[in-house]
């Protein structure tokens, strides 16, 4: 992990560089695979499925009996922890739920605007170094509260052709209406284009790597809507020094073993601060399960050190982090300082693991830079917000000058003659 001491703001862009992908050759290989799959359906997903995951399968689809079995076979443990989860999550995003509301803008002029859920989504879940069962909870959720009448969902197959009991056992839970054993490009192009297996889909979700994300990037361009761009996951902590190293070096480690292409990033006030979580992250990496992922990520990654909070906090908002950590004294006066970030998280006992897990926020977020723009899922994110309007003949005749004025100012003249006609 570099350390990088009171920096000028000219290099902050420089320095604040996600790792660069070369997207042309990387573009070719998945156009290659989703022109397959939509010309050959099933039969190609089947033949990338045995080149990609090493697995050979006679069916796509999971059936009934097989979800039933893994949920079963689940420990009470894991399933209460699962369904604990599950009701916060719920609940937070039920709230998000907003009644309709008639808004009279004129005498005898009503107008209102209600969601509408998205027929029919498509949700990719990673299952390759590690089956983010989580996922389908943080999306599966939100798409059943927003009224979503067709939920697909789709991870890779391990090497004995199933996917992992949790897997199943949350998408059992959130009424997931159908469940295939597809990975990467071919299962983001199947929900794009439809098989004879599985169906077509009108919106995309889910996290994955640099394929899964490019796929679903050429697949928008082509009319199937996504939640969002999205890139390798990230975190940054913004610390000062009553912030507790281990604490910080934990935080930084758990987003680091996602994969070698995370990134993490600490911003701090304090040189001493960041020479301890230096020797944390060394000690605490050392007994990790996954820490060839985390080592490999933490070259890509970086501690600035700053003069003073609101410069640290200035940065932040240059990098505009999928996750922000305030790890400093006076956390919600900071946070209110705070404009660009996909999710944050206040104080010393708030882990990222909380928001990824079980708090209730949702964890599928804008990375890359994205959330300078974009916002993190949500059921918002499941629907479509129709607005209406209806007047009466008193209505038109209060605001029939305003429309033919506007209209004939414009040289549109069969617009105002829809109003004139009516009077």
């Amino acid at each position: 992990m570099k350390i990088i001491k009171y920096p000028g703001r000219e290099t902050w862009q420089e320095i604040l560089q996600r790792p660069a992908i070369d997207n042309s050759l990387l573009q070719e290989k998945v156009r290659a695979v989703m022109s397959e799959v939509k010309r050959n359906g099933d039969d190609a997903v089947k033949k990338f499925t045995q080149q990609f995951d090493g697995v050979s399968l006679s069916h796509l689809s999971v059936p009934p009996d097989e979800i039933n079995e893994a949920a079963a076979s689940i420990s009470p443990a894991l399933k209460s922890a699962i369904e604990q989860a599950a009701a916060n999550i719920r609940l937070f995003h039920e709230k998000q739920l907003a009644a309709v509301e008639v808004i009279e803008t004129m005498p005898g002029i009503s107008c209102w605007r209600k969601s509408i859920g998205i027929e029919k989504v498509g949700l990719y879940i990673p299952g390759g170094t590690a089956p983010l069962f989580s996922t389908i909870l943080m999306l599966g959720i939100p798409a059943k509260i927003a009224g979503c009448k067709e939920i697909v969902l789709c991870s890779p197959p391990g090497k004995d052709g199933k996917l992992h009991p949790a897997i199943l056992f949350a998408a059992q839970l959130t009424g997931i209406t159908a469940v295939y054993r597809i990975g990467g490009v071919q299962a983001i192009a199947a929900m794009a284009y439809g098989t004879a297996t599985v169906p077509q889909v009108y919106k995309i979700f889910g996290p994955g790597n640099q394929f899964v994300t490019c796929a679903k990037q050429l697949v928008q361009q082509e009319g199937t809507a996504i939640d969002m761009p999205a890139g390798p996951s990230e975190v940054c902590v913004l610390a000062d020094d009553t912030a507790d190293a281990s604490f910080i070096a934990a935080d930084l480690l758990s987003q680091a073993e996602h994969g070698a292409d995370s990134q993490v990033l600490l911003v701090a006030t304090s040189e001493t601060l960041v020479s301890k979580v230096q020797q944390q992250l060394e000690e605490q990496l050392a007994v990790l399960p996954r820490k060839e992922f985390a080592a490999k990520a933490l070259e890509n990654s970086a501690a600035i050190v700053l003069k003073n909070m609101d410069e640290a906090i200035e940065l932040v908002n240059a990098y505009a982090a999928e996750h922000l950590i305030l790890s400093c004294a006076n956390d919600e006066s900071v946070a209110e300082k705070i404009t660009n970030a996909g999710s944050v998280f206040l104080g010393h006992y708030s882990p990222e693991s909380a928001g990824d897990y079980a708090s209730g926020t949702n964890h599928t977020l804008p990375t890359n830079g994205f959330a300078k723009a974009y916002s993190g899922v949500s059921v918002d994110s499941f629907v479509k917000k129709i607005t209406y309007q209806k007047l009466s003949k008193q209505g038109l005749q209060q605001i029939a000058s305003t429309v033919t004025l506007m209209a004939e100012a414009e040289g549109l003249e069969a617009h105002a003659n829809a109003v004139r006609i009516r009077l």
